[in-house]
């Protein structure tokens, strides 16, 4: 099944058993799905339970008894026992892939996408999962390799642990000095590495996303510890080590790991997870599209000196009163600019903001002392001009001073011959924005 983010309802459950499946994620908060049963689902911002805004509050999608489903924010791609669905980014056109999802997670997580256009038939989300490997890969190497304790047996003079008396009379007969013994010491050959190591040697032969191992010379570092870390791999041992590695990872200093393991248990168990032969197990990966849209803006304006707060991680908040703990979090400012910019992913229509977006906006411009707001929000780009409209603020209501909240539109090209064609408008649009509002000298 396919449908769209924020797709207001149009897309119809025909099959009874698809709607048996998807009723069982429906109507239902990310958080309230038993953990067991999403160990196989990759939510993008979240690690669970560590976000200000809660992404993990929020449902999938809503399913009514009308057979109706309703999806949100989120993008991506879920499944259910022998049902799946696909989510893409509402400006994907219907006949043709879903460019812009591929362009956002390409310059969020600094990824390249080959041959995009060669496989239009296989635009799963799945296939992200190896174009995402390198990138949770250097965030765990830049932690330092995983090491844990094993238990290793030793036979020679220096004992340093507990003796093996069966061991050490099979091997020290007549005694030559030596004993037999095991001791636990780090190692960095463990169940995590190996599971790594293996997910290397898997993508190594996928024709596709192979090369994305060497794409970089930090990726290309990173891949060569992994190898250097693993001497005892052998293929033969890829389900022993998938099964070492099912119970949750939690470490207080390797964080990184987290979900770098359940990236690599999903890519390893690729065929058993898409057809389903795991009963009542959820699985898929799944992106919040306001987060997505943020951190692509990021991109684009971290080159023109704005401040990026992270209210998902709590980094850089603005305290709003000084006897309480209300704190702020703008998506962008700039005080040298004299802006302050809000990210919005939904849809917005002329003269359509509303009280809540127009108030936030004030209250950061006034707390800032910032006179020009920006809220930015993508558009379908139909050979339309871009939609700003910009609302002057009332001089007794700030201070004498001149101020205005501009409502910019930022076109999302529709019709493209094919992915670098997309990526050329998209360019031009980004030069469009830093021009008219990022540079542009304000007269208010």
């Amino acid at each position: 099944m396919r449908t769209t983010d924020n797709n207001l309802g149009n897309c119809i459950v025909a099959d009874p058993a698809d709607y048996h499946n998807l009723s069982q994620i429906a109507n239902k908060k990310i958080s309230k799905i038993r953990l067991q049963d999403r160990s196989n689902l990759l939510v993008f911002p979240s690690r669970w339970g560590e976000l200000n805004d809660k992404v993990e509050e929020a449902s999938i999608f809503s399913l009514q008894q009308d057979n109706r489903l309703t999806t949100f924010n989120t993008m991506g791609f879920v499944g259910l026992n022998e049902t799946q669905l696909t989510i893409s980014s509402r400006f994907a056109p219907q006949k043709g892939g879903d460019y812009f999802l591929h362009f956002m997670l390409q310059k969020v997580f600094g990824i390249n996408v080959f041959n995009l256009d060669q496989t239009p038939d296989k635009e799963s989300i799945w296939d992200f999962m190896l174009y995402l490997f390198p990138y949770f890969l250097k965030k765990a190497i830049y932690q330092g390799i995983y090491k844990e304790y094993k238990r290793k047996a030793f036979n020679d003079p220096n004992a340093k642990g507990a003796i093996n008396i069966k061991r050490h009379i099979q091997l020290n007969r007549p005694f030559t000095g030596n004993i037999a013994y095991s001791n636990r010491v780090h190692s960095y050959d463990n169940k995590v590495t190996q599971l790594i190591r293996h997910t290397i040697e898997f993508i190594k032969k996928h024709k596709l996303s192979k090369n994305v191992l060497w794409n970089d010379i930090d990726t290309i570092a990173a891949v060569n510890k992994i190898l250097c870390a693993t001497a005892g791999y052998r293929l033969n041992d890829r389900e022993k080590i998938i099964r070492e590695n099912q119970r949750p990872f939690h470490h207080p200093y390797y964080l990184e790991y987290e979900r770098l393991i359940r990236l690599c248990l999903q890519i390893l168990r690729y065929e058993k997870l898409t057809f389903g032969r795991e009963k009542d197990r959820i699985y898929g990966i799944l992106f919040d599209g306001a987060w997505l849209w943020e951190e692509y803006l990021s991109t684009i304006l971290n080159k023109f000196e704005f401040t990026h707060p992270e209210n998902k991680k709590a980094t850089n908040g603005i305290k709003l009163f000084s006897n309480n703990r209300k704190t702020i979090y703008p998506d962008f400012y700039s005080i040298k600019k004299d802006t302050v910019i809000d990210a919005k992913y939904k849809t917005l229509q002329r003269h359509d903001l509303g009280r809540e977006d127009l108030y936030q906006m004030m209250t950061y411009m006034y707390r800032l002392k910032l006179d020009t707001g920006i809220i930015l929000y993508p558009f379908q780009d139909e050979g339309n001009l871009h939609r700003q409209e910009q609302l002057l603020m009332h001089p007794e209501s700030y201070g004498g001073k001149d101020a205005s909240i501009i409502k910019y539109g930022f076109p999302i090209p529709q019709k493209t011959k094919n992915y670098e064609d997309f990526k050329k408008q998209m360019k031009n649009e980004e030069k469009q924005l830093i021009r008219n509002q990022i540079t542009k000298k304000r007269q208010h």
